[in-house]
């Protein structure tokens, strides 16, 4: 009887040793897990997205190691009225309005700072989408019409089998993806968690395999596919996303402070929403595209890829939303008014006509409310005209 019991006490020891030693080596997939549980919760939403780095694995991009891009300093402009009630609303974090490449005005909420590398969300695929502008001027891609699986193989035989560049570029792939942030299991929640706990990505698209339409024929917001584009600029240049925008873009621009990717387990970047900067440097990079491509006397994105990809392409139901090449323009936008956009509140819009670009974060949990996406667009605009 003493035996057994010993032998059982031994058993259960070992046992505890080896649920301690699991949960050490797991510990930070396990922090990272509930990381995404909470990133989203009312008392931790806005320290999170100015921290991402503190929950997530990352992937930087290089230091300034040149000169600072000038971003000077403009007369204050005459703000709108009901602009503090707007800013308390949608829970804006941070609010920077350029006219004419100057700050007009620039304020930070909620307890943040102009300091803050704040998380993009979905502003980074248009971040992704100059970049495959640069990558196909150099010529590494012959087409965006040629099928994304020329440059990513490994996509042969899924859901992305037969799409193009093109198709993906306009959300028009036509693969099953749900974007149902609130439903847990749905698609893109998963890919949230394949996410945090340092699983491949690349993997997570090419295990899809259902699709609703022939690519091209309709439209659907699908974040998956900015994946693609990005597996497709890694395939056709044999270099990562961070190297590449280092390169081409960010490195030419000096920006303020390195941003950072979100990355999965491979090091790869979370490119369809991980991008980090501060705001003033979303500013600088919606600047940069008013201007044609054009920063410091020098062609950072080519000035034909910045019209193309900037004006309704997609297949969207008219008088409904707009999208080109992974940038949005309003149902009733004029020409020259597109803007990048994120879930929470994040935004870069461009307004050509009056030399305006404003670049907004938010920790807005409403985000999804009828008329919030509509009244940011109308504050937007009434920015435009108080700055001129």
């Amino acid at each position: 009887m003493k035996t057994g019991m010993k032998r059982l006490v031994q058993g259960a020891l070992v046992l505890l040793i080896l649920l301690a030693v699991t949960a050490i080596w797991k510990r930070e997939k396990i922090t990272r897990l509930f990381a995404v549980n909470s990133l989203f919760s009312q008392e931790k939403i806005v320290t999170n997205f100015s921290n991402m780095n503190a929950a997530f694995l990352t992937v930087p991009l290089a230091e300034n190691t040149g000169t600072l891009s000038p971003l000077p300093q403009g007369n204050d402009m005459d703000l709108p009225q009901d602009l503090q009630g707007w800013i308390d609303a949608r829970a804006i974090t941070a609010l920077v309005v350029l006219k004419d490449g100057e700050i007009r005005h620039e304020s930070y909420h909620l307890g943040t700072a102009a300091e803050d590398k704040r998380i993009s969300w979905s502003v980074a695929k248009s971040f992704l989408s100059a970049l495959m502008g640069v990558v196909l001027d150099q010529g590494l891609i012959a087409s965006i019409d040629d099928p994304v699986t020329r440059y990513a193989p490994s996509l042969i035989g899924g859901a992305y089998d037969g799409a193009s560049i093109r198709n993906v570029l306009n959300m028009a792939s036509g693969v099953r993806f749900d974007e149902d942030y609130l439903d847990f299991n749905s698609d893109i929640n998963r890919m949230g968690r394949v996410l945090a706990l340092g699983k491949s990505m690349d993997g997570f698209a090419e295990d899809l395999t259902e699709t609703f339409a022939s690519p091209g024929t309709e439209w659907q917001y699908v974040s998956i596919d900015t994946h693609v584009i990005g597996m497709v600029i890694r395939g056709a240049t044999g270099r990562s996303i961070p190297d590449l925008m280092n390169e081409h873009i960010i490195g030419k621009m000096g920006f303020e402070a390195a941003p950072y990717y979100l990355s999965d387990g491979e090091d790869v970047a979370f490119v369809l929403g991980g991008l980090n900067l501060r705001t003033r440097d979303y500013a600088r990079f919606g600047q940069m595209f008013l201007q044609g491509g054009m920063w410091q006397d020098q062609q950072v994105v080519p000035a034909d890829w910045v019209k193309a990809s900037t004006v309704p392409s997609a297949p969207t139901t008219p008088g409904n939303r707009q999208y080109g090449f992974q940038w949005w323009m309003a149902p009733d936008a004029p020409d020259g008014e597109y803007f990048a956009r994120g879930i929470y509140g994040q935004y870069i819009f461009v307004d050509q006509r009056n030399g305006v670009v404003i670049a907004a974060n938010s920790a807005d949990r409403g985000f999804r409310e009828d008329g919030a996406h509509r009244s940011n667009i109308e504050m937007f605009r009434t920015l435009a005209r108080a700055a001129q």
